[in-house]
């Protein structure tokens, strides 16, 4: 099944003109069998089925939410003192719960087509709850943070769920979706997805252990002595160079959190997690060469800018600083190995290093840089610097 998914992708981009680009490992994720689509619809079909039979046996005037709603909307209009001092604003999220759980069975922002809740009927049910027809609701009602209270108790526990059970950090698909999810409950939100929210925090918490076991337990990147990769049709090449792109991928799909989770955390699993564990043994494994320079320029590519902006001094970050010894000791091998070779074999490696440092200069370790600069008699590293 592997062999022919990777032979089906491979012929649909020779068809589309995209065969020269593409690298192994950064292929889309989200290909399914059609066994495994049937036996998934079957599922939830059934499911739905169901969970239509959930309140078979309630009483007409409490199986829906409207129906209770409704209830205490006369409550609250005919008797509001009454209604305000049996605290019912603290109530309803807590009743209304599992009414909208059961409309949100099979929603999933992980999905490519999933439906914007603040669309769905129990949201537009709830919207205007407790608003007066003239006046409005005021500020300090009781009935104010009837919604943020839904999203807080309903909202973030699913995605919990979905972020431990079914969520695939290696999936770049299903990362925008849910960060993009995320970020703009953050902006919709802000009172409930905070960092003093015990609901918020048990989320992210999900995220970072979710995060932490793929690491752990998906990841794989076997180190070949270099004699193995000399033939880059060999079964060993090919399997290394997927395993490589595909912590690439990884690593941008972390850096993805950045804005979601805290820099030091961010960092932590992208740097110290990705790049230092498994990126750099892999490059420093493998034999220095144009190769290298492509793979190191797509890992630079993966940060995000900020990280550099206002940074002190001619170095950058602690954790960057084994890769910027890597990038210099590239430069000096991409040297080595044009000696003895033709005119045209120094012209490239010569190239090749002026790509080294514009990588240093965009990580801001002006330190290796003019080491690099010093070293191999690149005088005017000033057009080098303005590229970064």
């Amino acid at each position: 099944y592997f062999k022919g998914r990777l032979t089906r992708r491979r012929q649909a981009r020779e068809q589309n003109g995209k065969r020269a680009e593409h690298l192994e490992g950064l292929s889309s994720d989200d290909e399914e069998t059609s066994t495994d689509l049937t036996s998934y619809c079957l599922e939830r079909d059934r499911i739905v089925r169901e969970s239509k039979k959930v309140f078979e046996d309630v009483l007409e005037d409490f199986h829906s939410l409207d129906s209770i709603k409704s209830r205490f909307e006369v409550w609250r209009h005919l008797y509001f003192t009454c209604y305000r001092d049996a605290y019912i604003g603290l109530c309803l999220p807590k009743l209304f719960n599992p009414l909208v759980r059961l409309q949100l069975i099979t929603w999933s922002p992980l999905q490519e087509k999933c439906a914007n809740f603040e669309y769905m009927l129990w949201f537009e049910s709830l919207l205007f709850y407790g608003c007066e027809e003239q006046s409005g609701m005021k500020k300090g009602d009781v009935d104010i943070n009837l919604l943020p209270a839904i999203v807080e108790r309903v909202i973030l526990p699913k995605l919990a769920v979905l972020a431990e059970q079914v969520w695939d950090p290696l999936s770049c698909s299903q990362t925008t979706r849910l960060v993009s999810f995320v970020t703009r409950l953050l902006r919709g939100y802000p009172t409930v997805l905070n960092g003093d929210n015990r609901n918020t925090q048990e989320f992210l918490k999900t995220i970072v252990l979710r995060t932490r076991r793929t690491l752990d337990d998906d990841v794989f990147l076997p180190l070949y002595p270099k004699n193995v990769l000399e033939n880059k049709n060999s079964g060993p090449y090919l399997f290394f160079q997927r395993q490589f792109w595909s912590c690439v991928k990884l690593l941008g799909n972390v850096l993805q959190w950045s804005g979601v989770l805290s820099g030091s955390t961010v960092r932590e699993l992208a740097l110290d997690s990705t790049l230092n564990r498994y990126i750099l043994s892999a490059l420093q494994n493998a034999e220095a060469g144009e190769d290298s320079v492509l793979k190191s320029q797509r890992v630079v590519e993966c940060f995000p800018a900020q990280w550099f902006v206002g940074l002190k001094g001619q170095q950058t970050l602690p954790q960057l600083e084994p890769f910027c010894r890597y990038l210099t000791h590239l430069a000096s091998a991409l040297l080595r190995g044009s000696l003895g070779g033709s005119d045209i074999d120094k012209r490239n490696a010569k190239e090749q290093i002026k790509e080294v440092v514009k990588l240093l200069a965009r990580l801001n370790a002006l330190d290796h840089l003019i080491t690099v600069a010093t070293e191999h008699g690149i005088k005017d590293i000033t057009p080098l610097l303005d590229s970064k």
